[in-house]
């Protein structure tokens, strides 16, 4: 079947399927293709099953810890595939979701895998044929997927990816993860949690790579409570048969050391998914590292084709591909509009939750600039402290002069939600007055932004002032 659509969307990911709903509800005549699943990888295979597993597994936690507070419990006994499915229900009520949204703002929705075959035309390839589309303008949302290395090749199994690693029907009694990223160490905690014996290599100098060292520090604390095993500064050199049993061979600074390894995860990073995509037939231009070359209006070489999200490069963050998606639909119907995004958070699920908007300390630093930067620790805050979740702290860094917010550094209960509040301050050009003489709620986690702020200026009421 030949058709022509004002807006073809490749991809129905956290960047497309926005992109999609917007441009309709803007008037465009929108065609939304995924070759897969709604939701794309993020709802389907990543950051939802995710963080349902690890919700479940931090509850498990506390209710083994509940005997400190005079709650006396039984053996905490978990029905690993029963939480599997409950997981599944809760992505598949997303997924439907999604359906019913474009169904209901007029997005038409194609299963099939798209190609460019020319630069304002599309083969979509179905299981039942394939249809000829011709486009006044499209949009490239087709996502990354997870890289593996040489001696460990994905074969879903033994050497998985996250995708598997957040289906597994068993927990595996030795885990090893290789790569000490975000991915990797927020699977790792949870699979921790359930009683694997888990240990992860990571060849940098310190676990999350970029992240404030101060900040990761309190997550390698929680992660040798668990049992964690960790070797930075390491390299996994690869996998063999000993005995019956797969071992992994890791190269430290001590040496080589050999390590049981029932499942291995690999998490080293992502890919762009532009394999048999073939935009270059479009006149689509390609960066170094393969990832699509776009401009502020995320339009690419070809002035009518746009792309989004992942497929663009890093950050990797599924709202990122968002306002990247409602901005391009926006451009496309004609709106005067860029990506302008001054703050873009980034959360991180372990134990305790890292979060992060704008500049780091040692970003503010390295820039040359002259900071003030407030730190208050979970444990003086009241609210922390009547949850038994206090580990960690909320820092933020501002200009020495104007005393305008820079960054915020958040690791502690709830990271993920109290950075919502410093990311709205940043875009908004808050000082650290703004922030300080803003009245937050008793007792509750957010005092810490207050408090810090406040600290920042010399006038913390709760911890001494330096």
């Amino acid at each position: 079947m030949d058709r022509h659509v004002d807006l073809v969307v490749i991809g129905a990911g956290p960047g497309g399927y926005p992109a999609a709903i917007r441009a309709a509800q803007l008037g465009k005549r929108v065609l939304l293709v995924e070759r897969d699943r709604l939701g794309g990888e993020c709802l389907n295979y990543g950051c939802i099953p995710s963080k349902a597993l690890i919700h479940t597994g931090n509850l498990i936690h506390a209710i083994e810890r509940a005997g400190e507070r005079g709650l006396e419990t039984g053996p905490v006994k978990l029905d690993l595939a029963k939480l599997q499915q409950w997981k599944t229900s809760v992505v598949q009520r997303l997924v439907n979701g999604v359906g019913q949204l474009c169904k209901g703002n007029r997005v038409d929705v194609l299963s099939g895998h798209a190609s460019f075959m020319g630069p304002n035309d599309l083969e979509i390839r179905k299981a039942d044929g394939s249809d000829w589309v011709t486009f006044t303008d499209a949009i490239i949302a087709t996502g990354g997927r997870p890289s593996d290395l040489p001696t460990f090749r994905f074969d879903g199994k033994r050497v998985i990816s996250t995708k598997e690693a957040l289906e597994l029907p068993r927990v595996p009694q030795n885990f090893a993860i290789i790569g000490g990223g975000v991915s990797g160490l927020e699977i790792g905690m949870f699979y921790a949690k359930l009683g694997s014996r888990v240990v992860v290599i990571e060849i940098m100098e310190q676990l999350l790579p970029g992240t404030d060292p101060e900040a990761v520090r309190v997550v390698a604390r929680n992660l040798q409570k668990l049992g964690v095993e960790v070797h930075v500064k390491s390299q996994a050199r690869g996998w063999r048969e000993d005995k019956g049993q797969t071992v992994v061979d890791i190269v430290t600074p001590e040496g080589l050391i050999a390590r049981r390894a029932d499942i291995i995860l690999v998490t080293v990073g992502r890919r762009p998914n532009t394999d048999d995509l073939h935009a270059e037939v479009a006149g689509v231009e390609f960066g170094p590292r393969g990832y699509v070359k776009v401009d502020r209006q995320l339009r690419t070489s070809n002035p009518h084709v746009y792309a989004i999200g992942d497929v663009i490069g890093p950050p990797f963050l599924a709202h990122k591909a968002t306002k990247e998606g409602l901005t391009a639909a926006e451009v496309i119907a004609g709106h005067p509009v860029e990506l302008d995004v001054h703050a873009m958070p980034a959360a991180i699920f372990t134990d305790p939750e890292i979060a992060i908007v704008g500049l780091q300390e040692a970003e503010a630093t390295a820039q040359g600039r002259r900071t003030r930067v407030g730190r208050v620790p979970f444990a003086a805050i009241g609210r922390a402290l009547t949850t038994g979740e206090y580990d960690g702290f909320v820092k933020l860094i501002a200009d020495a002069d104007s005393k305008v917010l820079l960054g915020a550094t958040i690791v502690g209960p709830d990271a993920s939600d109290l950075i919502s509040e410093l990311t709205l301050a940043i875009e908004m050009g808050a000082t650290l007055a703004d922030i300080a003489l803003t009245v937050h709620p008793h007792p509750t986690l957010p005092e810490a932004i207050m408090e810090s702020a406040e600290a920042a200026l010399g006038q913390a009421i709760h911890v001494l002032n330096r």
